[in-house]
């Protein structure tokens, strides 16, 4: 998903969301995507709460079975 997004925002969305899966902190994150701590915080905080990557006018539907997701979501918010 990430190599054909052209909205570099979005890029940032995925980008901050793996790190994170990674074990990556948000001050480590925010370093290494050269963007402000609190966009991570916004980022992972729209991502646990509603599976956003992309802005409001678009999205896709989850590839993650509930399980997984509940997995993720409890991993991103350690």
């Amino acid at each position: 998903m990430h190599d054909i997004e052209r909205d570099s925002r979005v890029c940032d969305r995925i980008k901050a969301v793996l790190l994170a899966s990674e074990g990556w902190s948000q001050t480590m994150i925010s370093q290494a995507l050269r963007i402000h701590e609190s966009t991570v915080a916004r980022h992972l905080s729209d991502y646990v709460l509603s599976e956003k990557l992309k802005p409001e006018n678009g999205g896709s539907q989850s590839k993650l079975s509930a399980t997984q997701t509940i997995h993720l979501i409890e991993h991103l918010t350690e």
